[in-house]
């Protein structure tokens, strides 16, 4: 004999007679001889038959927040008081996940990650551009820049977190971070016509233009150290190439000490194509290589608005570039090596027109005689 259907079921119990007849077509069910109809989706069966909802999953409450969902699967400092970008732990609060935040993707001359103290320092002082959070390693020794950069960065409202030295390393992209790394907004980009302007130039209070141009260098340590000798020497500007040369590194802006937060740069397509631009703006181009005609201490025109080119490490000025100076300098050697390191001659250079220009006169030359002749 079939055991009873339970009590819930839709159908009633058939006659005897009437086994057999209108039974569905389809598969049994349920488990053949258990009696137990399928349950709606969504739901399970209970031993006994009848249809139960199923459990819901809830993760582990918080002590003191019965039946409180965690928010298990998102990292620390997603929520919504929490982000990766600026303004999280306003007032100098720290983040849990430090260096997760994602710098926006640079298009242009880079410079989002900076490492050194005095680096980190000027970009805080200076307030160019954003700081979005300021990384320290918990064991560097408090000195009085460090005490600077906790200080700025508490004013300004921006992030600081201490981690351990193996974390700041592995954050950090250059191998002596000293201690301190920072995240900000790419480095402002200015045009070339802005850099020869006089109306501009005047503005700024910084008289005829003195500019830097690079040709093809591609050694993060040379521009940074570049960059660091023209800010010193009173550059106005600096003109890159976009194209096969190094721009704003984590190596660049460390090896800068905070220069790229003042001096003004420009990308430009072509380096000849942007010289043609300098001269037809008034500007004398003046190339440096091992080869040229004229000493740099003999340069006629350091007073006027003038642009030092400076060559690639090895190979120097390029043709075009080259051909399309105004005059090519060099300077004199008295040792046994055939050359310089750029940045030791940008140095030599950028300090000989900065001479110039500060009206000091040469030492062999006659008292009250200029160094340089009217019109040379």
């Amino acid at each position: 004999m079939s055991p009873p259907r339970p009590s819930g079921d839709r159908g009633k119990r058939r006659p005897s007679g009437d086994r057999g007849k209108g039974r569905p077509s389809g598969p049994p069910s349920g488990p053949k001889g258990s009696g137990l109809r399928s349950a709606p989706k969504g739901k399970s069966v209970s031993p006994k038959g009848k249809s139960v909802s199923p459990r819901p999953k809830t993760t582990p409450s918080r002590p003191g927040a019965p039946g409180r969902r965690t928010g298990a699967g998102k990292r620390p400092g997603a929520g919504s008081g929490a982000g990766s970008g600026a303004g999280q732990g306003r007032g100098g609060a720290s983040r849990r996940d430090p260096g997760q935040f994602t710098p926006p993707k640079e298009r242009g001359l880079g410079g989002t990650q900076v490492e050194g103290r005095h680096a980190v320092r000027e970009l805080l002082l200076a307030g160019t551009r954003r700081t979005y959070e300021v990384i320290l390693n918990a064991e560097v020794d408090r000195s009085e820049i460090v005490g600077d950069i906790i200080d700025l960065a508490a004013e300004l409202r921006v992030p600081v977190t201490e981690v351990s030295r193996t974390r700041l390393d592995s954050i950090s992209r250059t191998d002596a971070p000293q201690g301190v790394v920072a995240r900000a907004a790419e480095v402002p980009e200015v045009s070339l016509s802005s850099l020869v302007d006089p109306a501009e130039l005047t503005a700024r209070g910084t008289g005829p233009a003195f500019l830097l141009a690079l040709d093809g260098v591609t050694d993060p340590g040379n521009l940074g150290a570049l960059l660091r000798i023209g800010e010193c020497a009173g550059v106005s500007g600096v003109v890159l190439p976009r194209h096969r040369a190094v721009h704003v590194t984590p190596t660049v802006t460390k090896a800068a000490a905070g220069a790229v937060e003042y001096l003004p740069m420009a990308l430009v397509g072509g380096l000849p194509t942007a010289i043609e631009e300098m001269k037809r703006a008034g500007v004398w181009v003046v190339g440096l290589d091992m080869d040229g005609s004229t000493s740099i201490h003999d340069l006629p025109v350091s007073t006027e608005s003038v642009c030092l080119v400076l060559g690639a490490e090895g190979r120097g000025l390029s043709r075009l570039v080259r051909q399309r100076c105004d005059l090519v300098a060099s300077i004199p050697l008295h040792g046994r090596l055939a050359s310089l390191n750029v940045a030791s001659a940008g140095a030599i250079a950028s300090y000989e027109i900065a001479r110039r220009r500060s009206g000091t006169s040469n030492p062999a030359a006659p008292e009250g005689e200029s160094a340089v002749e009217p019109g040379g």
